[in-house]
């Protein structure tokens, strides 16, 4: 089956009792069993519950992966990942990664003695030089947030295996349409679903997914004693969403082409950030492991105090943190998304003041342009 079928089709089996073609909201919290040792599949919801269990069919199945999971958070799926280690354990992750990672890691699990080391993992060489003898997982987001950095899966998946280390992929900028880490080498991938699967500002989510039947099974542990699921309602909204993944990404993607060409030749940009301008260092490794190049451009200016005039004057463009969804946004990540990193650290990574980050929607592409030159301008 190819990719746009499943995206309609997989885990949307039609409903055995009514012939809903639509998975129905399964509103519950528990369900009555045949007798002690029976039941239909289910018994509680926080184990398992048949909405959820249709998103984590269909996470699997345009993952190309065996196991799928849903959580209520892109990060609640993260915090699975690391709870599947254990005290002493060490991580090497990317540093062109979200701000809610780097402080989920530095905040909340190295009191749990869980530690990482930053680096920068387009360098294989700078990932091997950090590798310690309890380095347990290297965890990348590629592109990268929100620098766009592209790092070359296959390659780290390869030295992850000669150290015996997971490697896990945050795939949540291209999504499964685009990219798919597991057929590359990865061990696990995970998406914040609240992003391009869910693509309409609605739903709060994260999935998900897995090959090896052991590392399922300490997943779904992990996710049944702790308990931070996907709800019926959100589940349903994700399922509808992720029907039209395939022409979103495909529209996000032309309207960011066109916006991208304007904004390099803009006098006014200092820089553009994009794997998808020939000039991008990760160009070719990106068309090599991904189809596409997606729609989350970012853009430097040249003065940051241009920042609060450009965002006041923009019309369609909405100031939000988030990204990935049908209506365009944009952020300022030093002060935003990224803020939880110290000010000292964003200046290492080139995260500027003077950084804007959008998220292009799948409005008229000229519409977009015009807004972009009147706040430019």
């Amino acid at each position: 089956m190819r990719l746009k079928t499943k995206l309609i089709h997989a885990g949307n089996e039609s409903d055995p009792q009514t012939g809903a073609v639509t998975v129905p909201i399964y509103q519950v919290s528990t369900f009555k069993q045949d007798s002690i040792d029976s039941n239909k599949g289910y018994d509680y919801s926080r184990a398992g519950n048949p909405t959820r269990s249709a998103v984590e069919r269909y996470i699997a199945s345009i993952e190309d992966a065996k196991h799928g999971y849903a959580f209520a958070s892109g990060l609640a799926a993260l915090s699975a990942i690391l709870m599947t280690f254990k005290a002493g354990d060490h991580f090497i992750v990317s540093n062109d990664v979200y701000g809610g990672t780097f402080r989920l890691l530095n905040q909340v699990f190295n009191r749990l003695d869980l530690t990482s080391t930053f680096v920068e993992a387009t360098d294989i060489d700078d990932i091997k030089s950090n590798i310690r003898p309890n380095t347990k997982a290297i965890f990348i987001e590629t592109p990268g947030n929100p620098l766009l950095k592209v790092i070359d899966i296959e390659k780290v998946s390869k030295l992850a295996k000669e150290n015996d280390l997971r490697l896990v992929v945050d795939n949540t900028f291209l999504t499964p349409y685009w990219q798919n880490p597991l057929s590359l080498g990865a061990d696990i991938v995970f998406h914040s679903a609240t992003k391009y699967l869910s693509g309409h500002s609605d739903v709060l989510a994260g999935v998900i997914a897995v090959n090896d039947d052991q590392l399922a099974e300490e997943i779904g542990l992990v996710q049944k004693a702790v308990g931070a699921v996907l709800g019926p309602q959100d589940s349903y909204l994700l399922l509808r969403g992720m029907k039209t993944l395939g022409i979103r990404m495909e529209e996000h993607e032309q309207n960011t082409k066109r916006i991208v060409e304007y904004l390099d030749a803009h006098p006014k940009v200092k820089k553009v950030y994009y794997p998808g301008l020939a000039s991008h260092p990760g160009h070719e490794l990106s068309k090599k492991q991904s189809r596409g190049f997606g729609g989350v451009v970012s853009f430097e200016v040249e003065d940051q105090n241009q920042v609060d005039q450009i965002l006041s004057k923009l019309q369609i463009f909405q100031l939000a943190v988030s990204l990935g969804a049908v209506e365009s946004l944009i952020s300022v990540p030093a002060k935003m998304t990224h803020a939880t990193i110290p000010g000292d650290r964003q200046q290492e990574l080139g995260i500027s003041k003077a950084l804007l980050r959008i998220s292009v929607g799948i409005e008229d592409a000229d519409d977009l342009i015009e807004d972009l030159d009147k706040a430019l301008q």
